[in-house]
């Protein structure tokens, strides 16, 4: 999937007066490395492969202009080596594709300070042949090198790359690729935050932070400072008072590198980032509605304003998750003005999954919650006029509340009909003379209009195409995206952004999640996607439970599904700790989904309390619908509530037993378990010897109790420091382990079902890639499967 598209600077406004660009960069990829393009998955499909399938033309272009007629001869040479490294690094989320964009720019400007200054005999030559002319590039009054300082006074590119001085120390690849684009455009500048260490007084090190511009050294120059490798020259170091990452650090990554700016512009380029979000709303929001904020990095800022306005993003931790829209509130709130320009757009190649956009999603909607908090959203209210303020709201944190709205509205409705059929209303309702004909209340009771909001969510996408290329392409590409399960897809989304963003209000605590730039080939291992299952209210909808899977590249073959099931239950076994991560325990990744309580007050723990009981209710209806309850007082509803907590209380025993008798007394441990069966066994048949308990009371029972019992684990979690003090959070995970485990054998059974019909499959692939991956992807298995055998036949 492509995401978003961008406005490029024009050449006039470079021109016109210095521009500077100013790209972040933390610890991606700079360059692919061939065991990595190489590198195959389970199916035997490498990135390689992968580009060639996606990119055919192309791949048989570059074969083409290096004279080559296949992959193998590539390899056979070195330069050809890197070049192929080069084009598949051009089509990935890498800086080095980034850098060959921007760089573009200045080759702009050298043709047309040529143009602009060239003799009638020179321009009959053209800019090749001059380029070309080594001997007069010596020459500083040469044209060339004219051309040469008229972009360097219109042009400066910096990358802030935060690590490099970590990386090139020990010796990591990214340093020696980005030690690479500097020799390779002598113009890119690189900053970072170099750490060095010196001894003090008392003979212990301390640490000596320097904001440091580096470029590459010129051929036969000694004069580098750097102790470790002579081959960047130092041109600025600037002593900094402390460790300047302070918050989630792309905004000091930033901030402490437009000190070697230059120019009265400065445009902010993401990783990757070729284009900007979608356009036709950002028209929207700067006319008329003048309520445009920095959305993205393709904004070119005002440099000498923002240079003394704090910088282009606001630091602080957790409240600024979301920096570059806080640099949008800075200027307006400071009587600026962002506005909004454009000359040509292109599309943005950034392959994303579902696990990617979830990601994603979260972190934006985590962005907006503490958006809503912050002072800047609650000035910019109050100092609008009323028609502004609303056009501020519905596009920013409006939308999120909205969807938060719509969610609960979902809600309230299951619930209001939950207890409807319940308390039998619902019967009397539709047999009722009284409101067998009223119309209104059956379209009010009617379920049919939350289906249609996967349909709503995809409404706006729709209404851009139809403005951009015409309403019947519009028309084309919503009934293929319905084809391709895009309503499923926009609903998924739409709880992933309600569940944090509700989240984010209630007890704060947003932080940033890596999204990832690689290419999506690989099929996510079991428990990932069952992370992005339980983080979506698994109890609603089917589509938000299956979402994970159904968008999961080879999500329904039956050797992964086996595979996924011995990783699932590998990873819900396994103990968490200090060191362990989310995604090699269960353990770890339960603690860290409840780490938002701790930031939490009163208020958020008695909200949580409250928004559990509702699965109370359940308990309250159901057990007044057992054959064996024939009254209708409240005492039924407590000796239900007796009920469980004896079955808490054996759970509890059962807990205490293994952990005390399990290893010295196991005799004792096995004699405890037979006598709390024994008893289990002698009450359900008494119950149905002589309470004429039926197999339907039993069901009745499970989805009456199991409600409840989740219920209080979202209490217990809300109360967790308490139940530590009392030693109960041992139990209270042993619980949460046993839904888990319950929930996880529900989804994996339909999805199993699923998975021995191969045509399910093979519809899969082609809804989740084009025809020719597809049809490269069942080759690739087939020559794999040939490799195999082969290779089995050698060693017999």
């Amino acid at each position: 999937m492509n995401w978003f598209t961008k406005i490029l600077v024009p050449l006039w406004l470079l021109t016109s007066f210095h521009q500077c660009f100013l790209t972040p960069y933390y610890n991606e990829d700079v360059l692919f490395s061939l065991p990595h393009l190489e590198e195959e998955n389970e199916d035997g499909v490498s990135i390689l492969f992968y580009l060639q399938k996606i990119y055919p033309d192309e791949w048989k272009n570059f074969l083409e202009r290096v004279n080559r007629e296949s992959e193998e001869e590539l390899k056979s040479d070195d330069e050809l080596k890197e070049k192929l490294q080069l084009w598949a690094s051009y089509r990935g989320q890498t800086l080095t594709r980034t850098v060959r964009g921007m760089m573009y720019y200045r080759k702009a400007l050298e043709l047309q300070s040529f143009l602009d200054m060239a003799k009638d005999e020179d321009l009959m030559k053209g800019y090749k042949a001059l380029e070309s002319a080594l001997e007069e590039q010596s020459s500083g009054r040469s044209l060339w090198a004219q051309c040469q300082a008229v972009a360097d006074m219109k042009f400066t590119y910096v990358v802030s790359c935060q690590q490099y001085g970590v990386q090139k120390r020990s010796g990591q690849q990214q340093a020696q690729d980005i030690l690479r684009l500097m020799i390779k455009y002598p113009s890119l500048r690189i900053a970072y935050i170099d750490e060095v260490e010196i001894p003090r007084e008392d003979r212990k090190m301390e640490k000596i932070y320097y904001s440091t511009l580096v470029k590459a050294a010129l051929p036969g120059d000694d004069n580098s400072n750097d102790p470790v490798q002579n081959l960047d020259q130092v041109i600025y170091r600037i002593k900094l008072p402390g460790n300047s990452i302070l918050g989630e650090g792309k905004p000091e990554n930033q901030n402490h590198a437009i000190i070697f700016t230059r120019g009265e512009g400065l445009q902010t380029i993401d990783m990757n980032q070729e284009t900007s979000f979608v356009t036709i709303g950002q028209r929207l929001l700067a006319n008329p509605l003048r309520v445009r904020f920095h959305y993205g990095h393709p904004d070119v800022f005002d440099r000498l304003f923002h240079l003394a306005r704090g910088g282009v993003s606001k630091a602080s931790k957790i409240i600024n998750l979301s920096e570059d829209i806080f640099a949008g509130f800075n200027s307006t709130l400071r009587e600026g003005s962002v506005t909004h320009h454009e000359y040509l757009q292109v599309g943005k190649g950034r392959d994303v999954g579902l696990n990617q956009i979830s990601l994603f999603e979260a972190k934006i909607a985590n962005g907006n919650g503490e958006q809503t908090l912050s002072r800047d959203i609650y000035r910019l209210g109050h100092r609008f006029d009323f028609f502004r303020m609303m056009s501020c709201y519905f596009t920013t944190v409006g939308f999120y509340f909205s969807t938060l709205l719509t969610v609960l509205t979902v809600y309230v409705f299951l619930y209001g009909r939950l207890y409807l059929v319940l308390s039998g209303l619902e019967e009397g309702l539709a047999t009722s003379r009284r409101f067998a004909n009223n119309e209104p209340l059956q379209v009010a009771l009617a379920s049919q209009s939350f289906v249609q909001l996967g349909f709503l969510m995809a409404l706006p996408m729709m209404m851009e195409i139809g403005l951009e290329k015409g309403f019947r392409k519009a028309l084309s590409e919503f009934i293929m995206m319905q084809l391709q399960l895009a309503s499923v897809f926009f609903t998924f989304s739409l709880g992933t952004k309600t569940h944090y963003y509700g989240r984010t209000l209630l007890h704060g605590g947003a932080e940033y999640r890596g999204t990832g730039r690689g290419f999506v080939v690989f099929h996510a291992k079991s428990p990932v996607a069952y992370i992005f299952i339980t983080a979506s209210m698994w109890f609603m909808v089917g589509t938000w439970l299956f979402a994970p899977f159904l968008f999961n590249p080879s999500g329904f073959e039956w050797q992964k599904i086996v595979d996924d099931w011995t990783d699932w239950n590998k990873w819900i076994s396994n103990h968490g700790g200090i060191g362990v991560h989310a995604e090699k325990s269960w353990e770890s990744w339960w603690e860290k989904e409840q780490e938002h309580l701790k930031y939490s007050g009163k208020r958020g723990t008695i909200a949580e309390i409250l928004l559990a009981v509702r699965f109370f209710i359940y308990q309250y209806g159901l057990v007044y619908h057992l054959n064996i309850t024939k009254d209708r007082s409240i005492l039924v509803y407590g000796i239900s509530w007796l009920v469980i907590v004896a079955i808490l209380l054996v759970m509890k025993t059962v807990s205490v037993g293994r952990r005390r008798f399990s290893a010295s007394f196991q005799l004792v441990f096995r004699l405890i378990k037979f006598l709390i069966f024994v008893t289990f066994v002698s009450i359900l048949i008494i119950l149905i010897v002589f309470a004429k308990m039926t197999f339907q009371d039993t069901i009745v029972c499970l989805l009456a109790f199991l409600p409840t019992g989740w219920g209080l684990l979202l209490i217990a979690q809300a109360c967790k420091p308490a139940l530590r003090n009392f030693g109960l959070w041992g139990s209270v995970r042993a619980l949460a382990r046993g839904y888990e485990m319950t929930i996880g054998l529900l989804l994996f059974s339909p999805i199993a079902f699923l998975a021995w019909f191969p045509f399910v499959s093979e519809f899969q692939t082609r809804m989740l890639f084009n025809q020719a991956f597809s049809r490269g992807l069942q080759i690739s298995r087939i020559l794999g499967g040939h490799k195999k055998d082969r290779a089995r036949n050698n060693k017999d």
